[in-house]
């Protein structure tokens, strides 16, 4: 591990904070291109990547009798729903995972519109926790990627299912096997490759499938997905684009048209897995097992980890659930403790803590100001962001054998609640 920075106060130094003031105003996530309608899906977090919706009329609690379908699902998976017009598209694993899937569905009545396989063979190893088919689809409207390791690469799909192109990514060595998810910016389709071996960040166009780009990165195994952001550059009044993704090393960040590595913030003790959550001109980080909380200023150069360091803040236990940030509270899960955790998302102060009783695997998504938390029993709850009260508890009764990893999908005045075997639609 690196050595651990000096840790800034949780107010931030007078720097930071000229910084902060500078940037805070004018960071913004940039949406997926492309043709997707506004109530769309279409990638790991939604449209803005943070996990929120913004749609009105969502259901806020529900019961068995708020379903209005399911769909038994081949094989296993734990890759949230993408949802782009009257499409649902994830992915699974068959046979063990011998074979990798690609599966659309109709959106209203959760039909299987189409099963393409995207590869067969030995399934490389992996956590029982994880699986062969973790890793959120993207999708622009026209096309759909998905992203499946060592066994079946990256591939991209029409929306009638036909292959468009398949690039093998290497063997990506890892016990714990692969989940990062396919981010679209631009005509290009970012994919990380974190691995214990040959790990990098790779672009491909997204249309033929050419490699654009390839940048090495730490070799360490890991899961992190990119986000895309743009940020007012340190010093100056330029903007530029970034794509930002966490490892067990640290944030990086890259220009999306060359690669070029732009700026990195050292890492903490943990595993880099969680996704980097964009808020109010800052990025919101949580490292992993036994990690920290912290906020990085983005538009740096080089090591920023001095620097750019809103605040930080020590907690341990964190592991897969990736933050979200709420009326300027940042809430984050504990998958082993079973705890959820706010802080004051400008100075790290810790706010509140629940104990919520049951495992959380899944990252939050949040609607109409509150924080939706999936367990893994399936039992999903609604969590006021000031208070850090649980409001409500909805389930959709599940079998027991059913265990829930994969994000809630909210579109289309609907939600859609996935456990490794089943698809569940659910409505007012």
């Amino acid at each position: 591990m690196p050595p651990r920075p000096d840790r800034p106060s949780r107010k931030g130094n007078a720097v930071q904070r000229l910084l902060y003031n500078l940037v805070a105003v004018v960071c913004a996530v940039v949406g997926s291109p492309g043709i997707a309608a506004a109530d769309d899906w279409h990638g790991w977090r939604g449209p803005t990547q943070d996990g929120h919706s913004h749609e009105t009329g969502l259901p806020e609690r529900w019961t068995a009798e708020n379903v209005v379908w399911t769909r038994d699902l081949p094989g296993l998976g734990q890759s949230s729903p993408v949802v782009t017009g009257e499409k649902i598209v994830l992915t699974a694993a068959l046979d063990e995972g011998r074979e990798r899937v690609v599966i659309c569905l109709d959106r209203h009545d959760g039909s299987i519109l189409w099963q393409e396989t995207a590869w067969t063979g030995e399934p490389e190893p992996t956590h029982p926790m994880n699986g062969w088919a973790s890793a959120t689809c993207a999708t622009d409207g026209e096309r759909v990627y998905a992203f499946f390791g060592r066994g079946g690469g990256l591939v991209c799909y029409s929306l009638e299912g036909e292959k468009l192109w398949q690039n093998d990514l290497g063997a990506l060595e890892s016990p714990w096997g692969t989940a990062a998810c396919p981010r679209l910016v631009g005509d290009l389709v970012v994919q990380n490759c974190d691995a214990d071996s040959d790990a990098s960040i790779v672009a491909f166009h997204k249309v033929t499938g050419e490699e654009v780009w390839r940048t090495p990165r730490p070799a360490n195994r890991g899961w992190s997905s990119p986000i895309v952001i743009e940020a007012n550059v340190a010093g100056g009044s330029a903007r530029r684009t970034e794509v930002v993704v966490n490892s067990h090393t640290g944030v990086r960040a890259y220009d999306p048209s060359t690669g070029e590595e732009l700026w990195n913030c050292r890492s903490f003790n943990g595993r880099g897995t969680p996704t980097v959550a964009p808020a109010g001109g800052l990025l919101h980080v949580v490292n992993g097992l036994s990690g920290d909380t912290y906020a990085i200023i983005p538009g740096g150069s080089g090591d920023v980890t001095e620097t750019h360091m809103a605040w930080h803040t020590e907690r341990g236990g964190r592991d897969l659930p990736s933050p979200i940030i709420v009326d300027g509270v940042v809430l984050v899960s504990s998958l082993r403790s079973a705890v959820i955790t706010g802080y004051d998302a400008e100075s790290g102060k810790e706010l509140w803590k629940t104990r919520v009783g049951d495992q959380i695997s899944a990252s939050p998504v949040a609607w109409g100001g509150l924080a939706y938390f999936v367990k893994e029993s399936g039992v999903t709850i609604a969590v006021d962001p000031q208070s850090g009260e649980v409001v409500s508890e909805s389930t959709v009764d599940p079998a027991a054998t059913e265990v829930f990893r994969a994000s809630i999908t909210p579109a289309y005045g609907r939600v859609l609640l996935r456990s490794d075997s089943v698809l569940y639609c659910i409505g007012g």
